[in-house]
């Protein structure tokens, strides 16, 4: 009997055991995409900062178009060499070309290769993104498997891949040429309906998990978008250059706390095959539509998110410089109302962005239009000259 219950309790704890570690998963790798296509100084600070949370660089490279042709992203292969981290090149084969000539395009990818190893870069993969129709996947499968033959065989192949795809019964056949699949989920349909649905997203990520038999990784969104009227009724959408035209911009900016959320249900219970998720696009100082580096990094880490606004005075000789800081990791919304209890002021205004109503012992600023407020950053509202500017009965009103 003795014997028998010594099993019992073996047993029982082996389970125990196994059980657990069956429950634990690898961390899921975290990428970034560089999607400039002319760099600037900013990108030193931008690398230097995302180095110690995101381990592989995916660098657009080279574009192709049906009426422009081939262009070359002009980026700093200083900056990649000091950096050090693997670099994925990333060729975008615009959705709108007829056909994919399987000679010029590797020619042109084997150029880049070259060119890119010669300067001592890092390169540690090929990303192939083209947008192709559910009807042209088997000619996509015929030249992905040409350009796979003709690649260095040490060279790993991936393709940016679209969740319309999973409605092709060509796509295992397609996913079987390329080491790696990089599954968009984000701005994939119509952009009025929003720039990204988690739930929808966690939903493809699955339905991609039973398919894919290699690894896969999610392209989730770190920006905005906004859409402008079209001639033809369709938005237009602007990113990260302004187009010129008339008309209301709507603003569309992926959610931190979605993503944030989304991003830890991943780590908890990751689809099998999911190797890690890909930022896009790594945020310059200057980039007003993406997030800034902080709130990236935040989400990326699962730290928890807080806005913290605070009235900023500066003064000389009567004169207050007033401005909103945001000491907290998550990028806010400019403050609606902003209220300062004052006294003896002989004038006062506010900047772009905000109206100013003046009273004897209150000035009022409010926001006439959106913006953002970086974490860790700060934005002027106006200016005072007044005998005194009670802070401690001021309030920011979000």
């Amino acid at each position: 009997m003795y014997f028998f219950v010594r099993l019992a309790v073996f047993l029982t704890a082996w389970a125990l055991l196994t059980g657990c570690e069956r429950q634990v998963s690898p961390p899921l790798d975290q990428q970034l995409y560089i999607w400039q296509r002319r760099w600037t100084p900013a990108h030193e600070s931008a690398l230097r900062d995302s180095r110690a949370d995101f381990s592989t660089l995916r660098v657009l490279a080279l574009q192709a178009f049906p009426r422009a042709g081939w262009s070359r992203a002009h980026i700093d292969p200083q900056l990649l060499k000091r950096d050090g981290r693997p670099l994925i090149g990333v060729i975008r084969l615009d959705g709108q070309l007829k056909s994919l000539n399987q000679d010029d395009v590797t020619g042109q990818i084997q150029q880049l290769i070259s060119d890119w190893q010669a300067q001592g870069l890092n390169l540690a993969g090929v990303e192939i993104d083209h947008d192709a129709g559910n009807a042209r996947l088997p000619a996509y499968r015929d030249f992905l498997a040409h350009l796979r033959a003709v690649l260095p065989a040490s060279l790993p192949l991936s393709i940016t891949a679209l969740p319309a795809w999973l409605d092709s019964p060509e796509l295992p056949a397609l996913l079987s040429t390329v080491d790696s699949s990089v599954l968009q989920v984000h701005a994939v349909s119509d952009p009025r309906r929003g720039l990204f649905d988690p739930d929808q997203a966690r939903q493809w990520a699955k339905a991609w998990s039973h398919i894919t038999a290699k690894p896969f990784y999610l392209a989730l969104p770190a920006y905005g978008v906004a859409l402008l009227p079209g001639a033809s009724g369709a938005p237009v959408v602007e990113s990260e250059i302004r187009i010129e035209r008339d008309g209301e911009r709507r603003e569309l900016l992926a959610d931190p706390q979605q993503l944030s959320k989304l991003a830890t249900q991943l780590r908890d219970d990751p689809p099998v095959h999911l190797a890690g998720l890909i930022w896009f696009r790594l945020p310059l100082a200057n980039d007003r539509r993406a997030w800034s580096l902080t709130t990236l990094r935040a989400v990326s880490r699962g730290d928890a998110l807080d806005s913290r606004l605070a009235l900023k005075l500066s003064v000389n000789e009567g004169l207050y410089d007033i401005a909103i800081t945001n000491d907290g990791n998550l990028d806010s919304a400019w403050p609606e109302r902003l209220t300062l209890a004052v006294q003896g002021c002989e004038g006062a205004d506010a900047l772009a962005g905000y109206a100013l109503q003046q009273s004897p012992d209150l000035l009022t600023f409010t926001r006439l239009r959106e913006g953002r407020i970086a974490a860790g950053g700060e934005r002027a509202i106006g200016w005072a000259r007044c005998a005194k500017i009670d802070q401690g009965a001021s309030n920011v009103h979000p």
